[in-house]
């Protein structure tokens, strides 16, 4: 495991700005790394409020969608909102449902099956919305790419509202609004939002049509903030402040299908709580069982309503954890087995893998064997995969390079899916080993950790905790300031802990002379050098221990290397 820095800003900037805003060195350090170098952009940063909201209507075909949305509301259309399976599309598919509610008799909310339907708009739901007397259909997290569908669709009398977040194709599916800010002629200034963003985009610019507070959508935010969580896209900029505006409502107000699983939280949720603790259990749904399920949950009024659905959902996800650990052995002796080979990829395939987990492997993969992998099970007449990437790779882009092979293929730069045929499945594996070994570099088949600082020890305090914690939501692009010590020693109390004993309980000093205490998660196999007193340095969170009523301010240590092995 490599460490590396993230580059330091200018010396100068950061005197300024502690000066400005009245705050300690450290924090002014961590602010301009993240873009915020003035007052104002501190207190957008600092300060979440709705009239930081982009305008919907600068987003292309917005007009049209919400013009297409007023028509179906005055002539009480039966319209149909359709998306994804996992996370995005289960909670963007709960939030134009519920808000539509208010307004529509007949809405039916759509969740295509994994296993007959595969990903994104399929035939068999646009004809089970036809023959449920549907004329329009709104797509979620899915359906940029979708041109033959939305054209039988249209064939069947039925419009499409598309709001997806995917790279688009040269070409758009011809519905009456294709709602993506990553459209080359789309000049909405975000681009990162999630499927569901799109769909409270859509809310939001139909309430302001409607001459509505858009303040009064706040408990459709929850929603948007689990779905931004899970789906790992950047928490910056409009991302973020979604974020910390449905966290707040989620705290405030937690919907009756989160509850459930909210319930055993000794502090406010966080959004480690929703990438951990949430988006597992509502991807479980889609991945064990049915998607719909999911959607159901969250559209509950009630707890009474939600704790059957989200007990049964429990059970799915336990059902999925067992799964996917076996799998992930199944896999990695696969790979033991191909060790003999020198590659720069990992593709394993069984036919009795659950189609519903192998994402999941994959990534669980590259925590042993860190370089892009599929994995592929069989899904009735041809092999369905899962790709995820390692840092700074676009793996998208190494598949671009092997379409010829496969029969389809989507997603993003980290992570994708794709369908072949199991008599080319060699063919992909050389395809696919050629095309990542032309495009990736050295720096990105080791992984690093990147820490933002260099910090003493006596610099650690309670008041720069609270103003790191004032700096959350954390998330890609914006994540928990990692901080690097040098030069510290056992003071004596340092133990293993936890069931397996592999934890690691620090109590350690550095030159200042501060006694500090650490966790180091899975550390363990260091505790016999750490008692021979050799000076060692940690790459390290903030995080508050609360033990018997009482807090204390704790280093969460990611990685620990000895100094003369640096």
């Amino acid at each position: 495991m490599l460490w590396q820095a993230i580059s330091p800003p200018d010396n100068q900037q950061v005197q300024e700005l502690t000066q400005e805003l009245k705050i300690p060195e450290e924090i002014a350090y961590l602010l301009i790394q993240r873009g915020i170098t003035n007052y104002n952009s501190a207190k957008a940063y600092f300060r979440a409020s709705w009239e930081q909201l982009h305008d919907p209507f600068t987003m292309a075909d917005m007009q049209q969608a919400v013009e297409r949305l007023q028509q179906a509301i005055e002539s009480q259309e039966s319209v149909m909102v359709f998306g994804d399976y996992d996370v995005d599309g289960t909670t963007a598919v709960a939030l134009v449902t519920s808000y539509l509610t208010h307004y529509l008799d007949s809405i039916l909310p759509y969740i295509p099956d994994r296993y007959t339907e595969g990903y994104g708009i399929s035939k068999k739901g646009i004809a089970h919305a036809k023959a449920e007397g549907i004329t329009l259909i709104i797509a979620l997290d899915c359906g940029i790419k979708a041109q033959e569908e939305v054209a039988f669709a249209h064939s069947l009398g039925i419009d499409f509202i598309i709001c997806d977040h995917h790279l688009p194709d040269e070409f758009l599916p011809k519905a009456v609004a294709v709602l993506d800010p990553k459209r080359k002629d789309c000049n909405y200034p975000y681009k990162e939002l999630c499927g569901c963003g799109i769909g409270f985009k859509l809310i939001q610019g139909l309430q302001i049509q409607m001459n509505l507070e858009v303040a009064a959508l706040s408990e459709y935010l929850d929603l948007v903030a689990t779905a931004i969580a899970a789906d790992l896209v950047p928490v910056t900029g409009e991302n973020r402040l979604l974020t910390a505006l449905g966290l707040e409502q989620m705290k405030i107000r937690p919907r009756p299908g989160f509850q459930f699983f909210l319930a055993n939280l000794k502090k406010p949720p966080r959004v480690s709580d929703l990438v951990f603790v949430i988006a597992p259990r509502i991807n479980a749904a889609g991945r064990m069982n049915q998607g719909i399920n999911a959607v159901t949950l969250l559209l509950s009024k009630t707890q009474e309503e939600a704790l059957p659905i989200a007990r049964s959902i429990e059970f799915f996800n336990t059902e999925r954890r067992t799964t996917d650990e076996r799998i992930t052995q199944e896999a990695l002796q696969q790979i033991e087995l191909q060790q003999g080979q020198s590659k720069d990829t990992t593709v394993v395939y069984h036919p009795s893998w659950h189609k519903g987990v192998i994402g999941i492997v994959a990534s669980r993969l590259i925590e042993t064997y860190y370089r892009p992998t599929v994995v592929l099970t069989q899904s009735e007449n041809v092999l369905a995969g899962s790709v995820r990437s390692v840092r700074g790779f676009d793996v998208y882009q190494a598949l671009e390079a092997c379409k010829e092979v496969m029969i389809q293929f989507g997603g993003h730069k980290y992570a994708a899916g794709l369908t072949l045929e199991e008599e080319r499945l060699e063919e992909f594996k050389n395809a696919f080993e050629k095309a990542v070994k032309e495009r990736i570099n050295e720096n990105q088949k080791t992984p690093i950790l990147f820490y933002d600082a260099v910090l003493s020890l006596d610099q650690i305090s309670t008041k720069l905790y609270r103003i790191l914690c004032q700096m959350a939501p954390f998330g890609p692009q914006n994540m928990k300031p990692v901080f690097m010590s040098r030069h510290c020693i056992d003071k004596g109390g340092s133990r293993l802990v936890g069931k397996d004993q592999n934890h690691l309980k620090l109590e350690f000093f550095d030159s200042s002379g501060t006694v500090l205490q650490g966790i180091g998660f899975n550390l363990g196999h260091h505790h016999a050098k750490l008692k021979q007193k050799q000076p060692f340095s940690i790459l390290y969170t903030l995080d508050e221990n609360e033990f018997n009523g009482n807090k204390n301010l704790q280093l969460v240590v990611k990685d620990l290397q000895f100094e003369a092995s640096l």
